[in-house]
């Protein structure tokens, strides 16, 4: 069974992604904020992490350079509700930024369950899923 952390202040998506996560099989472990994600960290062993960029007190870009830093081997999912950087306007690309600070893959909020759970997949080196299983009679 896949560990998987979950780093995200919004109590209520992490629930979210709590319950998926539960019912594809997978072991979660909550955290609200930087701080506690880095205690789970140092606890146990997790085979992927999805780490929120925008959180208060341990800010999320520094949460994910850190975490990278202590397990650098590990997959780390970079999410964020903040609109990408585009052309036509002046804001920074925090997904990139997220990519360059060692982030595995990202994700912008709201993302479909399907995207999570392929993003997931994709980070454990698993094959792609397919999207209908109908039994063979």
């Amino acid at each position: 069974m896949p560990r998987v952390l979950v780093v995200d202040d919004d109590a209520m998506v992490g629930a979210t992604i709590e319950v998926l996560l539960q019912r594809q099989g997978f072991d979660v472990t909550m955290a609200d904020g930087g701080e506690t994600g880095l205690a789970a960290l140092e606890a146990q062993t997790f085979d992927v992490m999805l780490v929120d960029i925008f959180m208060p007190h341990m800010r999320g870009f520094e949460s994910i350079r850190i975490f990278h830093e202590r397990a650098p081997a590990i997959p780390l999912i970079a999410m964020s509700g903040y609109a990408f950087a585009s052309s036509a306007s002046p804001s920074p690309d925090f997904l990139r930024m997220a990519l360059e600070l060692g982030a595995t893959r990202c994700l912008r909020k709201p993302f479909t369950p399907d995207a999570l759970l392929t993003t997931i997949r994709e980070c454990l080196g698993e094959p792609a899923q397919p999207k209908d299983k109908k039994e063979v009679p």
